[in-house]
């Protein structure tokens, strides 16, 4: 039900995680300063907070240091991993882009006009596409590879299989000590449904996809970053 929580959250939340595009953004994809502000709140209060996105890491680090925050970046679905606790701090890879590309190829040879992201030129373990094509002819076109497909609402992401946000977030948590159910995550998508099924507690949105709200044990009345808003005064993490 918009507006109300599913059950009680398992445990004491310890971190924050949250996509970026829908969540931290308004209906145009930009940056909403109310989002901002929520999450400086988070972090001076000592919650760390970390990028969950389908966005390449360029642009997910840029947005790391502009808002000030202190946690790991998970970027392309989970594809790659950026820890700056390390030292020095380093970028892991947990999926195969060939794998991606060889998806790719078979997607343009079944006819279906695919056109890749113009930020596929940083990406590193899988392909995005256009959205405005059908996901489901897509999956057909790939069903002999061992490719996961998958929809942002942004883009059409190709990536080896096995591979997204919650196992990367696994390897993220068990570095510092942290489960996924002492995590609030916030998200819109279908490709953040196993992170929002597995978080201490949940948050999606009035714009979010069907399968995201259906994950969430609160969908917010609003849409966008007003509803990630909303989603933290929920959980009783901001007031």
């Amino acid at each position: 039900m918009l507006g109300r929580p599913r059950r009680a959250a398992r445990a004491a939340i310890r971190a924050v995680v949250t996509d970026v595009d829908g969540t931290l953004t308004d209906a145009t994809r930009r940056l909403d300063v109310r989002a901002i502000r929520a999450v400086r709140q988070l972090e001076d209060r000592g919650i760390p907070v970390l990028l969950a996105t389908g966005n390449v890491l360029p642009i997910a680090l840029a947005l790391q240091r502009s808002l000030g925050i202190s946690g790991p970046i998970i970027a392309e679905n989970g594809g790659l991993l950026y820890d700056p606790s390390a030292r020095p701090p380093r970028v892991e890879r947990f999926a195969d882009q060939r794998i991606a590309l060889a998806a790719y190829r078979a997607v343009r040879r079944a006819g279906i006009p695919a056109r890749r992201l113009v930020t596929d030129r940083w990406r590193e373990t899988e392909v995005a596409l256009e959205p405005g094509i059908s996901v489901n002819r897509v999956r057909r076109a790939v069903r002999e590879l061992p490719v996961l497909v998958e929809s942002s609402g942004y883009a059409i992401h190709l990536m080896e299989r096995g591979v997204g946000k919650l196992s990367t977030l696994h390897h993220a948590l068990e570095r510092r000590g942290l489960t996924v159910g002492e995590c609030l995550v916030l998200g819109d998508g279908d490709n953040d449904v196993p992170m929002l099924r597995a978080a201490g507690f949940s948050v999606s949105f009035a714009s979010g996809s069907p399968r995201a709200q259906r994950a969430a044990r609160y969908v917010s009345r609003a849409e966008y970053a007003a509803g990630f808003v909303e989603g933290l005064k929920a959980s009783g993490l901001v007031a």
